[in-house]
């Protein structure tokens, strides 16, 4: 259920503003992003676990939070990590 470091690496690598930017909101939301859509594969298959899905409540509330905060500050970066993980919004 969580990343990979090689994983990880290629989602920072892809997403990242500048060289070595690892906790930018892009980043982040994209790491989130993955994360959820693993848990989703997760719950596909053990529809009684019921403590990761709280856990998987909580990371869609923080995304969301990083996503209002960029649609604020960063209006085109928004709707580009949006394009690109295919978000709905």
């Amino acid at each position: 259920m969580t990343l990979t470091g090689d994983k990880k690496k290629d989602i920072v690598k892809k997403f990242q503003i500048h060289e070595g930017d690892t906790g930018s909101a892009v980043v982040q939301i994209a790491l989130m992003t993955e994360r959820i859509n693993d848990l989703t594969e997760h719950f596909k298959t053990h529809k009684k676990d019921h403590h990761s899905r709280q856990g998987l409540l909580k990371l869609v509330g923080k995304r969301r939070k990083l996503l209002n905060y960029l649609k604020v500050y960063d209006l085109k970066k928004y709707q580009e990590i949006i394009d690109k993980l295919n978000l709905r919004k």
